[in-house]
């Protein structure tokens, strides 16, 4: 009897260390000079996974750009009216299916008038189409020619799956612990880690530096502490856990910080942080008076974006399916019709009201 508790402890502490490794076969593809230890290891029972989940929807067929505009016959038609009013139906059909496939048009629209801004959710919609052309238009150095649609965050859903809100205050444990900075409080946003559980506030909302190598062993001054790096360290998981990637993907092995003989991605990596940054600070944030008090977070913000948002575990959303390739229309910056600041203002008070 004792050699068999020896041996079933023995077994389970086998599983225990082997809990986190990948079951074999896997994939390793040198990024690197050999020896430098750049490979990129891919599982490919988790390829297909994410395949599975990462389709793009098919492309309808484009409709004729002749015939009256848009806004000439629909009222209150302040992003995409150049539109004829084929090409207008075109893509109001496309974003029901790739946000609100089951709530329909009336999910943004109040069914007996189209033009009535009273709901919230086009309110938001409407920035969030001028939010996907800035992003196509002026965010290249991240996007490059496979841009982004409506579909790449929402995959179907009104609300993307993949958000965040600001984590709340956490109390101290004891005066001589002090601040626990969000440790020890495992989450999914750093892989179950006893890592700082929100990564996210500091640099995909602030701008704080994310470099943090420091000329000594225990590096202190600004943005180089133990602390900062913990929280660095967070953000990394995440950006790998989002991407399907390991630290080779972006980063040299000989040193993190160096730019010289790093990948060409590290350089993508940088503009999709700032990306970010500037959608969670230009076009998230200040539609929080917006939204109503069930669609906040705890601490009463809005819903955040981050890299798994787009990615959803895919080194490129979509694996690099260019949809926006079919709506040129997302491509370019519409500039609203000098009316257009009005209703756009009211709609936002009668939203407060109606809450």
């Amino acid at each position: 009897m004792h050699k068999l508790f020896k041996s079933s402890l023995a077994l389970l502490a086998v599983v225990t260390l082997l809990a986190g490794c990948e079951r074999p076969p896997v994939d390793p593809v040198q990024r690197g000079y050999r020896g430098t230890g750049m490979e990129m290891v891919y599982n490919p029972r988790i390829i297909a996974a994410q395949a599975a989940v990462n389709v793009a929807p098919a492309t309808p067929d484009a409709a004729s750009p002749d015939g009256p505009k848009a806004r000439d016959i629909y009222q209150n038609v302040q992003v995409l009216g150049d539109l004829s009013v084929g090409q207008f139906a075109r893509h109001m059909v496309a974003i029901t299916s790739w946000v609100s496939p089951k709530e329909g048009c009336v999910y943004c629209h109040v069914g007996e008038n189209f033009a009535d801004d009273s709901k919230y959710t086009k309110i938001v919609s409407r920035r969030m189409l001028q939010m996907t052309q800035t992003i196509n238009q002026e965010w290249k150095p991240h996007v490059a020619e496979t841009g982004v649609t409506c579909y790449t965050c929402h995959r179907g859903n009104p609300v993307p799956v993949n958000v965040w809100f600001t984590a709340t205050p956490q109390d101290k444990r004891s005066d001589f612990i002090g601040n626990l900075d969000r440790q020890n409080a495992p989450a999914m946003s750093v892989a179950m880690a006893s890592l700082p559980n929100d990564p996210f506030s500091n640099y995909l909302l602030g701008d704080k530096s994310i470099r943090v190598n420091g000329p000594t062993a225990l590096p202190t001054g600004p943005n180089i502490s133990t602390k900062d790096a913990e929280h660095t360290f967070g953000l990394m998981i995440h950006f790998s856990k989002s991407l399907g990637v390991n630290c080779t993907y972006c980063h040299n092995t000989r040193s993190m910080g160096q730019w010289h003989d790093a990948p060409p991605q590290l350089g993508t990596a940088w503009h999709g942080i700032r990306m970010v940054r500037e959608v969670n600070n230009d076009y998230i944030v200040p539609l929080t008076s917006t939204f109503p008090a069930n669609r906040l977070g705890p601490g009463g913000d809005v819903a955040k974006v981050n890299c798994t948002t787009c990615h959803q575990g895919a080194y490129k959303p979509l694996f690099g399916a260019k949809m926006a390739e079919g709506f040129p229309e997302l491509q370019r910056v519409t500039t609203p019709p000098p009316d257009a600041a009005a209703p756009a203002a009211s709609a936002v008070a009668m939203a407060d009201q109606a809450r």
